[in-house]
């Protein structure tokens, strides 16, 4: 059987088997506007890629799964923003990604067992907390609860106009060396290890992955199905 026909019934099954739609449910508790944004890895596009979402507000992205992709929010948009920038500003991001630093939240849904799995990421870097709580209780809700931006590591710091932290890259992200990367000589987990800037990120946010190979303490499963609560700065 073609490679291509294969496929086809692969996921055409994986339709038949978890096809329904995913709400994600996503709450601005922050002080200021952000922009919430999505971006797809494989799977249908979800209802929006990117909208305004004024503080104490809450708006709603459904997917239909199966799907992957990451969700995050961008910061301070005009006609750019200055973290999470998705080179649309404050505009729909359709098909790109968040320039770093932006705190990710990534899915897989109806992955692997016809399981959600789901994580916080500060692999890229960090702008804001985040929680992530699935609507069903028998599902870990997960979080980054720590302002990572209060403390970050010199040569790392995004500022804003005042001169306030406003981001924190990561070591991989501001100095590009492989052993910060797991690059190189460093591609594995036994060779790659926490460095200082990663232990730091993981202090303050215990659930979320710090650095590439932070597999074991930051990735979670759900049944599939759920619909997801997402709460910026909870």
């Amino acid at each position: 059987m073609a490679l291509q026909t294969l496929f086809a019934l692969s996921f055409a099954a994986l339709l038949l088997i978890g096809g329904e739609s995913a709400t994600f449910i996503i709450t601005n508790n922050c002080p200021t506007t952000i922009w919430p944004a999505a971006l797809t890895g494989s799977g249908s596009q979800p209802s929006t890629t990117g909208f305004t979402l004024p503080s104490r507000a809450t708006n709603t992205i459904n997917i239909p799964a199966p799907w992957s992709g990451r969700i995050w929010a961008r910061t301070s948009c005009t006609d750019r923003c200055i973290t999470g920038d998705c080179g649309k500003g404050a505009g729909q991001c359709s098909g790109a990604g968040g320039v770093p630093p932006a705190t990710l939240i990534e899915f897989t849904l109806n992955g692997d067992g016809g399981k959600d799995f789901y994580d916080i990421s500060n692999v890229d870097g960090f702008n804001l907390r985040v929680r992530v709580a699935p609507q069903n209780s028998g599902c870990p809700t997960i979080s980054c609860p720590g302002d990572i931006n209060n403390g970050c590591p010199a040569g790392q710091e995004v500022r804003g106009p005042n001169g306030a932290t406003v981001g924190c890259r990561s070591a991989c992200e501001a100095f590009r060396r492989p052993e910060d990367c797991c690059t190189g000589a460093f591609n594995s987990p036994d060779k790659c290890r926490p460095s200082a800037s990663s232990t730091y990120f993981k202090t303050k946010c215990p659930q979320a992955y710090s650095y590439a190979y932070d597999d074991r303490s930051s990735t979670f499963t759900c049944p599939t199905g759920p619909n997801y609560q997402i709460t910026f700065c909870p």
